[in-house]
């Protein structure tokens, strides 16, 4: 890890898993870029226009965030478009910024407008391209689970883009422990360029990756992205028991993603207490403990606002104590479940180190 101070706070920079690349701990997400009114969903997330949208990217720059995430399906191509504007408009040099966008969702509605087959692979990065306005996609994701394409036909197609250098690395988001597994198999098999990173939900209110993934990721070297952070928005600070979702709030029109309540408002809880101890919000308190998570590579953060965004940044320079950590891993921490517990029963005379014979 290696310090950085491009504006008021130490922003830290991780190698973007096994590779040579480094990115800052916080991402700006761009889900928010772009909407519409007949957008649906994306309305309820974000419906940025171009002037707010160069202010927020603007923001992170100077925060010293060089990483930022998209998706071609993220209001239907406008949320990459606009962070492409935003680049151009403010005379940003394209090496000093590592833009990761997706493929997976429907950008249309014919049967291979979808999924991770070449087909749509090779269709859907040359638009991807033309709307962020460069030559080259730093980090080319596989956004979701396809039930139907061979694992070797999507990694032959992101070989392919990675030998031709419009991708210059691949990862993948909301795949299953077993089939990252495979697929690190089979490109190893293949010589196939390799899966970095894996975009997955993480919160404190939502810990179930601990479980395969992050033991998985930790083993074979992959960068961890954590998309929502906030629960979407659930760990902002505005929720609590028994209170309805403020009218502005994503989570009034968009419930999503699905999240144990009882346990959340428990986490909630815990945090507000920590954070008013520090002096600041239940939000960034919620982003530092992931931030001391060691397989975490990075934060993606999306803003409405430039003062969302600032206080969401500033999580970045609060450090929180061992005990603090010890406090909210026990508020946060989930149930016993097979085979964790029965790992926990028969391990505890394997660990790693010299043996000591007893007697």
């Amino acid at each position: 890890m290696i310090g950085g101070n491009q504006g008021a706070l130490s922003m830290k920079y991780n190698q973007l898993g096994r590779t040579g690349l480094y990115v800052s701990e916080i991402c700006l997400g761009a889900m928010t870029f772009g909407g519409n009114a007949d957008a649906g969903m994306w309305k309820a997330i974000g419906a940025l226009e171009q002037p707010v949208v160069d202010d927020i990217v603007g923001r992170a720059l100077a925060s010293g965030v060089n990483f930022f995430d998209t998706a071609d399906v993220y209001s239907f191509g406008e949320s990459e478009r606009r962070l492409g504007q935003a680049f151009r408009n403010l005379g940003v040099p394209r090496k000093d910024v590592v833009i990761a966008t997706k493929v997976f969702g429907s950008m249309g509605t014919g049967p291979n407008d979808r999924g991770a087959s070449r087909g749509h692979i090779m269709d859907s990065v040359r638009g991807s391209l033309d709307r962020l306005q460069t030559d080259h996609i730093d980090l080319y994701q596989i956004h979701g689970n396809d039930s139907v394409t061979p694992i070797e036909e999507t990694l032959r197609a992101l070989d392919d883009l990675t030998r031709e250098g419009v991708v210059r690395y691949v990862g993948v988001s909301n795949w299953a422990a077993w089939k990252i597994a495979k697929a690190l198999g089979v490109s190893e098999r293949k010589d196939y360029a390799r899966f970095e990173t894996l975009q997955a939900y993480y919160s404190i209110a939502g810990r179930d990756l601990e479980r395969e993934l992050i033991p998985m990721l930790t083993e074979e070297k992959l960068g961890l992205m954590v998309w929502s952070p906030l629960a979407g928005g659930l760990l902002s600070g505005k929720f609590g028991p028994g209170s309805a979702a403020p009218n502005d709030a994503r989570r009034a029109s968009f419930d999503f993603p699905p999240v144990d309540k009882d346990r959340a408002w428990a986490c909630v809880a815990a945090m507000r207490e920590i954070g008013d101890g520090h002096g600041v919000s239940v939000a960034r308190v919620a982003l530092a403990w992931l931030l001391a998570k060691p397989a975490v590579m990075s934060v993606i953060i999306g803003a409405k606002t430039v003062e969302q965004l600032d206080d969401n940044l500033a999580a970045a320079d609060l450090t929180l104590t061992p005990d603090e950590i010890t406090r909210l891993d026990a508020a946060s921490a989930l149930p016993a479940e097979y085979p964790g517990w029965m790992f926990a029963m028969q391990g505890g005379a394997r660990v790693p180190g010299p043996f000591v014979k007893k007697g």
